[in-house]
């Protein structure tokens, strides 16, 4: 940082590796407060800035939203940081990305499964089509009748 304490928004981008527009956003939501500017009226970030955005980005990284992330912010802010809290959010948060784990694992299933269907020759037949071409869960395909409806047909 600068002798003067501050710095402005593309140091402070670079010092953390968040885009400028991201920097500006979290001020247009108030995740981040809004600097002092120069006489120049450009903004002029302090060390805490980069410690509340350093925060924030640790936060996202973890998969937190938006709304976590300011909940925890609000937590981190009180002098005396109510941790129960925070392990109640963050458990909570942890069962998300237990839940989104055996998803991603069910979805490599599948496309393991369909992958080793597919045919390893030129035919016509390919195991991987057939499976995005399949209309929700019951097997069918959405087909166009005679008349341009749209409809389910058995497959």
């Amino acid at each position: 940082m600068a002798d003067t304490g501050r710095i402005a928004i593309g140091a402070l981008s670079k010092h953390t590796g968040t885009n400028i527009e991201t920097i500006r956003y979290y001020e247009r939501i108030r995740l981040l407060p809004a600097p002092p500017r120069s006489s120049g009226g450009y903004r002029l970030y302090g060390t805490g800035h980069l410690k509340r955005l350093s925060f924030i980005r640790r936060a996202r990284a973890l998969g937190f939203s938006l709304a976590e992330v300011r909940t925890l912010l609000a937590l981190a802010d009180q002098r005396r940081r109510p941790c129960a809290e925070v392990r109640v959010l963050a458990a909570a948060h942890l069962d998300d990305v237990k839940g989104k784990i055996a998803g991603l694992k069910a979805m490599e299933h599948a496309l393991r499964e369909t992958i080793a269907r597919c045919e390893t020759g030129s035919g016509s037949h390919c195991a991987v089509i057939d499976a995005l071409d399949t209309y929700g869960d019951a097997g069918t395909r959405a087909t166009a009748s005679s008349s341009g409806q749209w409809r389910r047909a058995a497959r």
